[in-house]
């Protein structure tokens, strides 16, 4: 008998071809609005914040300046964001949502639980919330708040 693990029981298999699933299916949902899964993460960045800078997105959204700057030209042509000079330093742009962006954000929100509920689907709603709870345990392994934010996590 084999050691070898069938790739449907490799955790990187099954958490890239979840990521791949839910990404398909949240960019076939975001598509009428005229944005996709990426534009969408840097919408929901902008929309919890007061103004940002391109590269506070870029940090936060862990993706580099170019790619960045690409993005925001996008969603700018679309007349969702719009960039401008930020009074107290104008060597650095500034971007917020329009009026149109924060439509856009809140459709494109309702389309997003949507597309999760969905997707979880085949698990109780229990094991769904056991999965966000074991994800998010995993991202912050190695965070400086690691201790903090599990102590929040046990008192709920």
């Amino acid at each position: 008998m084999s050691s070898e693990a069938r790739p449907s029981d490799v955790l990187g298999y099954l958490l890239k071809h979840a990521t791949m699933t839910l990404a398909e299916r949240t960019d076939t949902a975001l598509a009428p609005l005229s944005i996709d899964g990426k534009e969408f993460g840097a919408l929901r960045v902008l929309a919890r914040r007061e103004p940002m800078s391109q590269l506070q997105v870029a940090q936060t959204l862990g993706i580099d300046r170019t790619t960045m700057v690409a993005l925001l030209d996008t969603l700018e042509r679309k007349g969702i964001v719009a960039r401008h000079p930020d009074p107290a330093d104008r060597r650095r742009n500034v971007v917020e949502l329009t009026e149109q962006g924060e439509r856009v954000v809140d459709a494109a929100e309702t389309l997003r639980r949507q597309v999760e509920e969905e997707f979880l689907a085949p698990v109780s709603a229990a094991d769904g919330e056991r999965l966000r709870r074991t994800l998010r345990a995993l991202l912050e392994e190695g965070s400086p708040n690691r201790q903090q934010s599990t102590a929040a996590d046990q008192r709920r």
